[in-house]
């Protein structure tokens, strides 16, 4: 069967879908084995797993995208590989080496080609590394072994309808403590944000807004994605705390519109009672890419910033620019680009 003749590229939506090769290496007594691919998808562990009792696991999220002539390129993924760094040093995992990191990435989408979605279907290929921690541990300790695996599979939209303005609504949980996991991409802070995320979609959004935990007054994370918006005098702002995940989306975004687009770009405090301050807003993220916010409901008041039909004019240069360098259609940074 031709894979890609049997394919909506178009309508892919953001659902898992098995692939033919995943890749595995093993950490034990001290050190990385070489690693290999596998056609299986299960994996086999101990039931005294870290990863199973004490949440010891960390994950990364990145793309493959296929250029209007042919080749298919990766964007940044030196800058996920440090930021597993980050997350393993939080939660006491080794860390795999940067080259290993790219390298057994590009092994992977190499041995799946057939699966990287065609040029200006609007999807790509979404890699998932992730670490667990394996091996027969009951006390909560470190485990003595690990297992570092990455899997691919096609991807649309996360949230549907793609580049068009969704609403979001506070929340009263939090996701993360200013001196907690906030920052490592561990699989703590995910399990903490179903049950908002459940209220949010159960009231018609499209999912919620995590104030800070300390004085629930200022955004801080949009769902699983960043937050970014645009003052009426053209500034790119963006929240900056202690418990927020670094988005390499976000840092893009940032390069960008200070670099390209020529504007000032602030990290700081955004304050969910100053919203007027804003003409656009958006999320951002390597699922999301950027999603524009039409609107943000907070203690039944709600604010609407561009438009909730129409995306803003700042918000889909930065979106197209982004686009544009992922997809070989715009030179970027040096070093942002890395070729199979």
């Amino acid at each position: 069967m031709d894979f890609n003749k049997n394919v909506d590229w178009k309508n892919l939506g953001f659902d898992y879908r098995k692939t033919d090769k995943s890749f595995t290496s093993i950490y034990k007594n001290g050190e990385w084995d070489g690693g290999e691919l596998t056609e299986d998808n299960y994996l086999r562990i101990s039931e005294a797993s870290t990863s199973l009792h004490y949440g010891q696991q960390c994950f990364e999220g990145l793309k493959a995208y296929r250029t209007k002539d042919g080749d298919i390129q990766l964007f940044r993924p030196n800058e996920n590989a440090k930021r597993m760094h980050k997350s393993c040093e939080k939660i006491l995992m080794p860390k795999i080496s940067v080259d290993k990191f790219i390298d057994s990435c590009k092994k992977v989408v190499k041995a799946n080609e057939k699966y990287v979605p065609p040029y200006g279907t609007g999807a790509s290929l979404y890699i998932r590394p992730f670490m667990i921690g394996t091996g027969h541990t009951v006390g909560v300790k470190p485990a003595p072994e690990y297992i570092f695996r990455i899997y691919v599979l096609p991807v649309g939209a996360y949230f549907t309808g793609g580049l068009s303005p969704v609403n979001f609504i506070t929340t009263e949980h939090d996701r993360a403590a200013p001196m907690g996991t906030g920052t490592a991409k561990v699989g703590g802070n995910y399990a903490a944000s179903l049950l908002a995320h459940k209220e949010a979609v159960d009231q018609g959004y499209a999912d919620c807004i995590y104030l800070d935990a300390k004085t629930h007054t200022k955004i801080e994370e949009v769902g699983a994605a960043n937050f970014f918006g645009i003052t009426k005098d053209n500034v790119f702002v963006t929240p900056k705390s202690p418990s927020i995940l670094p988005s390499i989306t976000k840092y893009s975004l940032m390069y960008i519109a200070e670099n390209i687009l020529d504007m000032k770009v602030e990290e700081r405090d955004v304050k969910i009672d100053e919203l007027d301050e804003y003409k656009e807003a958006g999320a951002c993220g390597t699922a999301a890419v950027i999603t524009p916010i039409g609107a943000i409901v907070n203690k039944n008041k709600k604010h609407v910033f561009y438009s909730e039909e129409e995306v803003g004019p700042v918000t889909k240069k930065l979106y197209d620019t982004l686009v544009g360098i992922q997809q070989g259609d715009i030179e970027g940074p040096e070093g942002w680009i890395y070729k199979l």
